[in-house]
């Protein structure tokens, strides 16, 4: 999904994560990935060294493969993670690789 680099949409990221009950930490760390979740505790620590678009992607990786209760949303925050969750990759079965849905078939 291409969200636009804005602080504004930085913000609705992370009200998602604070209306989920997670708890964003921007912290110094040797994340290979650029960050770390506890997912036990719901805490999801991003290195705080990231530029904007940075954190962006990061948090767009997150919400793809991270479970959320989606009860707890609001509705602004629900429909941005529905965005977020439907134009995720989806994984080819056949060939092992990714695909975006939009390729035709042979």
């Amino acid at each position: 999904m291409n969200i636009k680099v804005t602080p504004n949409n930085l913000n609705k990221l992370e009200k998602i994560f604070d209306d989920a009950k997670y708890v964003l930490r921007f912290e110094k760390g040797s994340f290979t990935s650029g960050y770390c979740i506890l997912e036990h505790k719901k805490v999801v620590v991003i290195n705080k060294f990231l530029n904007l678009e940075g954190r962006i992607n990061t948090l767009v990786d997150i919400l793809t493969t991270l479970p959320l209760d989606e009860d707890l949303l609001t509705a602004e925050s629900h429909k941005l993670y529905k965005q977020i969750i439907n134009s995720k990759p989806v994984p080819n079965a056949e060939e092992g690789e990714i695909s975006t849905g939009t390729e035709e078939a042979e």
